[in-house]
């Protein structure tokens, strides 16, 4: 017989819509603290491009894997699931509520299926064949069409600018012979290692955008350039996994081709708008999801918050 699961809130959703503001609110309720399941807020030194959470907006809530690497360490969902783990039993020994909140699904979907990564195999050749190969425009786009050749389902998933995942995907197939969709379809019937209240945070499309935009501008206005200008300073490679962040990757390439300060904002608007449309994909398609419309509740926040206590309190035991 198996033992009873631990209780755990899971806040989702696309860029933008409020996870961080609700996860706040719900760890004042509930004796909780944050876990950030967001694969660009790990990296120490970018603060503006990844809307951290600021000290002040935290409100004396802990949060947990902010700050946490470098900008030029590879740091992969392994490894934030090693990570996650240990700060979600030492949250729980101390009898507090882990909720963990980000837009990275990958990230969330393998600390909830307890996704077992170390039989997992790689050939440093290989890699290395692949960082060279990706380490140019050029090279990125044969490596995504040949994604689309082996594996088309996946291919659909993922942005072709999301290297790590691409090469990934290439890599696995390369070596187990089996494609990436098909690895996913059998991680997806895994069950929950937690009683978890797992919260999608969605929103109008079209006021979502636009609140995209504005935050964009936001970021222009409060130093994203300078910040990655800074980043650039220090010798950081160009082709690092952090620098692929939306924000950091097309900033790059307006120092290094001299662009157009407005043309490169408004590029940068498009991909976050595009990133967010393909999380509300990912978040609608997983089933223990359960969405919470904000503009149906006419974003007033206590109404926000209720709905999501109505979930948590119908999923988890004695809270």
């Amino acid at each position: 017989m198996m033992g009873k699961k631990d209780n755990m809130v899971v806040i989702a959703g696309p860029t933008a819509v409020g996870k961080s503001a609700l996860g706040i609110e719900l760890a004042k309720k509930l004796n909780g603290e944050i876990i950030s399941a967001d694969s660009m807020q790990i990296y120490r030194e970018m603060d503006v491009g990844t809307a951290k959470v600021t000290a002040e907006e935290m409100q004396g809530i802990k949060h947990h894997l902010i700050d946490i690497v470098e900008p030029d360490v590879n740091f992969n969902v392994n490894d934030y699931k090693k990570k996650a783990d240990e700060v979600i039993e030492d949250i729980l020994s101390r009898g507090k509520l882990p909720i963990m909140v980000g837009g990275t699904g990958f990230y969330i979907q393998a600390v909830l299926k307890d996704v077992d990564f170390t039989e997992e195999k790689t050939d440093s050749l290989l890699r290395e064949y692949f960082d060279k190969k990706s380490s140019t425009e050029d090279g990125r786009d044969e490596l995504y069409n040949r994604l689309i050749i082996i594996d088309k389902d996946y291919a659909d998933t993922v942005h072709k600018n999301n290297i790590k995942r691409v090469i990934r995907a290439l890599e696995y197939n390369y070596l187990t012979g089996e494609k990436m969709s098909v690895h996913n379809k059998r991680e997806e019937k895994r069950e929950y290692k937690y009683n978890a209240a797992c919260i999608f945070l969605n929103d109008d499309r079209s006021k979502l955008y636009e609140r995209i935009d504005k935050r964009v501008d936001k970021m222009v206005e409060n130093g994203l350039f300078e910040e990655v200008k800074s980043i650039l300073d220090k010798g950081i490679p160009r082709n690092c996994t952090a620098l692929q962040a939306i924000g950091y990757k097309e900033a790059v390439s307006y120092y290094d081709n001299v662009s157009d300060l407005n043309r490169t904002t408004e590029l940068i608007k498009q991909n976050t708008r595009h990133y967010a449309k393909r999380q509300i994909t990912w978040f609608k398609r997983e089933k223990d999801f359960e969405e919470i419309n904000i503009s149906d509740l006419n974003y007033d926040r206590d109404k926000i918050t209720d709905a999501a206590m109505e979930i948590i309190n119908r999923k988890c035991e004695g809270m």
